[in-house]
């Protein structure tokens, strides 16, 4: 007798992929041929939701900078969700210049969301 168990529903996770990706500007076409599938087997992770591999859900998260967390612990508070993750990834690319600027912004914002509050 086979335990009963929830199917995991990937379609949260294929709009997350695919948000990412036309945030890159990347086709599918140029996605599938870097990580050697084929478009349309993304393009059915992205709008169906189907199962991808390990090894294609391991290469799309980690290229995209996509926290997992958000998906299978969506009821937890996570330590960096995938808005951190690609801040993160495009703050490593920037000079101490920018990291600077970058910097001053934010305690800008922080400052004028606390006196809004």
């Amino acid at each position: 007798m086979k335990r009963p168990t929830p199917v995991y529903d990937f379609r949260a996770f294929g709009q997350a992929i695919k948000a990412a990706r036309k945030s890159r500007n990347e086709s599918r076409n140029t996605v599938g041929r870097e990580l050697f599938i084929s478009p349309r087997y993304l393009a059915n992770i992205e709008n169906k939701g189907q199962h991808p591999s390990l090894q294609v859900f391991f290469d799309l998260v980690t290229r995209y900078h996509i926290s997992v967390d958000q998906f299978f612990f969506a009821d937890e508070s996570t330590e960096k969700n995938t808005q951190r993750r690609q801040l993160d990834a495009l703050l490593d690319q920037m000079s101490d210049r920018d990291l600077k600027i970058m910097t001053a912004a934010a305690a800008k914002i922080v400052e004028l969301e606390s006196a809004v509050e």
